[in-house]
């Protein structure tokens, strides 16, 4: 929501996983409890046997209520770790989920300002960032809270003195803690930011890497991508060394409390001290101290480790909610224009930095028309089809689709390919597709005829983006796609781009079926053969598109 701070968008995604997490206290919590019965049998066994000289059969009953503690500490572990584990993930999944759904929203144009590599954190590192939160600090900070409490209490029955020494030890961790994660949470925020960075420059680089070569400056982008991951490696030293120094500190105060208590005991027991309670410590009373004091500081300690969770939550979420606040474009126009599978009316495109780039005042495609838009580059046809798919808001003017629950096929240049096999490319068109359809598709799009020279026809896997094809060859098994999808309005952005005479008469009779079968087409093209075959030919010209043979 707007106007939150990250603490509150954490709680929220808590409160969905509010049961995980209370079943991860309670074990904790019920772990610590056991611990303090644990420290009680075992000091009583040992002053049972040393000082009041009792056989140690004597004690079965104490020995096996330790036994039934020590089987139920490791349960009580598992029981924690397990919820703990359920809550992050149902959080990731959840969170990823709706990250998911919302930058299939927002579409190309919505999430144009973020490089692929950047969102491509956002969705995985900083998604993952959560779990350490909520798995691991989420329930700690019950576990810090109530366990040092009981043993307080514990330790105030038997040596109020002791207890004294633990309890004015104890706000130092909270305090330094406090201290730490001012910075620790700027570090993960930079870090995250710059992991970003560091995503969409390698992605960029690795895709060009071609023509780098070509270029010869393959080294150039080597020694940047050098350069960028060595300064992530220096925030990252950056976040480690805060947690060492943080941790550094938290167990010299701990060891320092857990030595006064040890000194206290040691000395009250050799009768050195006769202060306060000093001359009734008993082995049994002493040695039951002891053995509390380092678990008195185990919880906090704990809760200090994970609150670096809490910093790297906290860094990521902020890139989170500015992802989730990205407006999103509107849905497209309830009215239904019966004889037009698309209108648009009084459309005006703009582009940050631009202004407005393109006017429509009026456009109709009917079914089975094959409509070319040529114009500069940089005129705005990509714009144009962006908009008419419902992916780019319109500042002025309604686009209207005939069925508008009906979806519409894209056909860009380069295509989209998956790292999937041929037929899967092609089934992405219509997942409901049966073999029947795709092999038909394949046919008539040329699909099938360089499909028969490889060892596995259709099933043949390709890498992203069409690696292991030529350009044409990607380019049919995106005509394919479109011949196999039933959108009835189908948007291409120059298809016939660098295709060879062949190629080009495949893709140019692949989109004459589409025509004939009722289909709407709107091409993006400055190709002279493109444009001879279309019905008809309009232009963007001064920023306006109008017909081509406008005066």
């Amino acid at each position: 929501m707007a106007g939150d701070r990250p603490q509150d968008w954490l709680a929220r995604e808590g409160a969905a996983v509010r049961g995980e997490l209370r079943l991860a206290a309670a074990a904790g919590v019920a772990e610590g409890l056991l611990i303090v019965a644990q420290a009680g049998l075992i000091a009583w066994l040992v002053h049972a046997v040393v000082r009041l000289e009792r056989p140690l059969w004597g004690e079965a009953t104490s020995i096996a209520a330790l036994l039934l503690v020590v089987l139920a500490r490791p349960a009580c572990q598992v029981l924690r770790a397990q919820a703990a584990t359920a809550a992050g993930s149902r959080v990731r999944e959840r969170v990823r989920g709706r990250l998911l759904d919302r930058v299939l929203a927002l579409g190309p144009t919505g999430v144009a300002a973020d490089s692929e590599g950047a969102l491509a954190s956002r969705l995985t590192e900083q998604v993952d960032a959560l779990d350490g939160y909520f798995s691991r600090y989420r329930p700690q900070m019950t576990v810090a809270v109530v366990v040092p409490l009981a043993i307080l209490a514990a330790a105030f029955s038997q040596d109020w003195l002791a207890a004294l020494f633990l309890l004015l030890s104890a706000p130092l961790i909270p305090l330094f803690m406090a201290l730490v994660g001012l910075g620790a949470e700027r570090l993960n925020r930079d870090q995250f930011e710059s992991l970003a960075r560091l995503s969409g420059h390698f992605l960029d680089r690795l895709r060009g890497l071609a023509t780098l070569r070509l270029l010869g400056r393959a080294g150039d982008a080597a020694a940047e991508v050098h350069a960028a991951s060595d300064a992530y490696r220096e925030r990252s030293m950056r976040v480690l060394r805060v947690a060492f120094l943080s941790s550094a500190v938290l167990e010299f105060f701990a060891s320092v409390a857990i030595a006064v208590v040890a000194i206290y005991v040691g000395f009250a027991l050799l009768g050195y001290i006769e202060f306060g309670p000093a001359p009734e410590v008993t082995l049994f009373s002493g040695l039951f101290v002891l053995l509390l004091a380092p678990e008195f500081f185990q919880p906090l300690r704990a809760l200090a480790q994970h609150y670096h969770d809490r910093a790297a939550a906290l860094g990521a979420v902020e890139a989170l909610m500015a992802l989730e606040a990205t407006p999103e474009p509107p849905p497209r126009a309830p009215e239904v224009a019966r004889r037009w599978v698309l209108e648009a009316e009084d459309l005006v495109l703009e582009r940050p930095g631009r202004g407005a780039i393109l006017r429509v005042r009026r456009l109709q495609v009917p079914a089975g028309e094959r409509l070319v838009v040529s114009g500069p580059s940089g005129s705005g046809k990509t714009s144009l089809l962006l908009a008419l798919a419902g992916l780019l808001p319109p500042s002025a003017g309604t686009v209207r689709h005939g069925r508008p629950e009906a979806p519409v096929g894209w056909l860009g240049a380069p295509p989209f390919l998956a790292e999937a096999s041929l037929r899967e490319n092609i089934r992405l068109g219509a997942p409901d597709a049966d073999e029947a359809a795709i092999a038909r598709a394949a046919d008539l799009a040329g699909v099938s005829e360089f499909a028969a020279r490889l060892p596995d026809g259709l099933d043949a896997v390709i890498g992203e983006r069409g690696a292991g094809l030529s350009g044409g060859e990607a380019q049919r098994v995106a005509l394919a796609r479109a011949l196999v999808s039933p959108a009835p309005l189908l948007l291409l952005d120059e298809p016939t781009a660098a295709l060879d005479a062949d190629t080009e008469a495949v893709v140019l009779s692949g989109l004459q079926r589409l025509a004939d079968e009722g289909r709407a087409l709107v091409i993006a093209s400055h190709d002279a053969t493109v444009i001879a075959a279309a019905d008809r030919h309009w232009r963007i010209r001064e920023g306006a598109l109008e017909p081509a043979d406008h005066a």
